[in-house]
């Protein structure tokens, strides 16, 4: 396996994260990385830490995770698309769609592997769920609702909630359900005393049909990360901290004890949990990233569906601002 050259560009809690795993997979050396304020963290252990970005791509690299605020992610971008390097931009991968259109053009015109972190694709229980559905196991897909919600990290400074969280939501319901957002409504609220939003609801159609629903906030103490995937024959139920997945199905055997019925329904189906490998997802999202500069494989994100996901989170702040519905362009 040919050997590339990997820098990473951000050393805080994702790029601390990525280097861990650079540094373990096969086909991929990390000689480097860039961050003003040095390797605080030692994730880097003896491999040399550059003051800059440019620094860095004179090091000669091939491939490069960026990992620093999303305010950086254009400038960082643009250097690598000219310098010839092939990224992977955390998500979201720009502050706007207008950022977003200028790194795809870059990367686009300069024939480049333009990929972004939407890990929530690697996560097993969510992987798992998509094969079942491509297969037809839960026959028409009706609703895709999620709950992402926890208490704020300090680590984020440049965008609210709708970016840094409702946009893994975003991007893994178009994906799982295999369609683009066609329309999106939210509202959001400001409790903690930032200039962005730190909650925000939003219900959405998709180009298919599809009905979407998205709680997400950093106000609750409690942790949760829960995609419902509702249809014909019942519901997937994933759980992406612990990467499991739960089958409901829907029941065919009557609930004859009134007292039962009342809380369950009326039928009650099986309920299975499946055992799935569980691999850890940062490590299948850098291996795809690597496997798609060898040309072996499609399975990274690819830099459009970033893209994408910024531009329904634009759509949902602009709805919260006008109370109004937003069509979603190119759906």
């Amino acid at each position: 396996m040919t050997t590339l050259r990997a820098g990473m560009a951000g050393l805080g809690m994702m790029g601390r994260n990525h280097a861990r795993v650079l540094q373990s997979i096969d086909g991929v050396e990390l000689v480097g990385a860039a961050d003003a304020a040095g390797d605080v963290h030692g994730a880097m252990g003896s491999i040399p830490t550059f003051e800059s970005l440019d620094q860095l791509i004179a090091a000669d690299i091939d491939m490069c995770v960026v990992a620093l605020p999303t305010e950086f992610h254009l400038d960082a971008g643009l250097a690598l698309a000219s310098a010839g390097v092939h990224a992977l931009i955390e998500k979201p991968l720009a502050m706007d769609v207008g950022e977003c259109d200028a790194l795809v053009d870059a990367f686009s015109n300069a024939g480049l592997i333009a990929a972004v972190g939407h890990i929530e694709r690697f996560n097993p229980a969510l992987q798992a769920a998509r094969q079942r559905l491509e297969a037809g196991d839960l026959g028409d897909v009706y609703q895709v609702a999620t709950r992402r919600q926890g208490p704020f990290p300090n680590r984020i400074r440049d965008v609210g909630v709708i970016k840094d969280l409702a946009t893994h939501d975003i991007d893994l319901t178009a994906w799982v359900a295999g369609s683009t957002f066609a329309d999106i409504s939210a509202r959001v609220a400001h409790k903690s005393g930032r200039q962005h939003e730190d909650l925000v609801a939003a219900t959405g159609t998709l180009a298919s049909g599809v009905i979407t629903n998205h709680l997400v906030n950093w106000l609750s103490p409690l942790k949760e990360r829960m995609t419902v995937i509702t249809g014909e024959r019942g519901c997937f139920i994933a759980d992406t901290l612990t990467a499991d997945l739960t089958f409901c199905a829907n029941g065919e055997v009557p609930t004859e004890w009134a007292a039962v019925s009342a809380f369950r329904g009326v039928t009650e189906g099986d309920v299975t949990r499946f055992a799935i490998p569980k691999p850890e997802p940062l490590r299948v999202e850098l291996e795809a990233f690597r496997d798609g500069i060898l040309d072996k494989s499609h399975d990274y994100v690819p830099i459009g569906d970033g893209r994408m996901a910024v531009a329904v989170a634009d759509a949902c702040i602009e709805s919260a601002a006008t109370g109004q519905t937003q069509q979603i362009a190119g759906s």
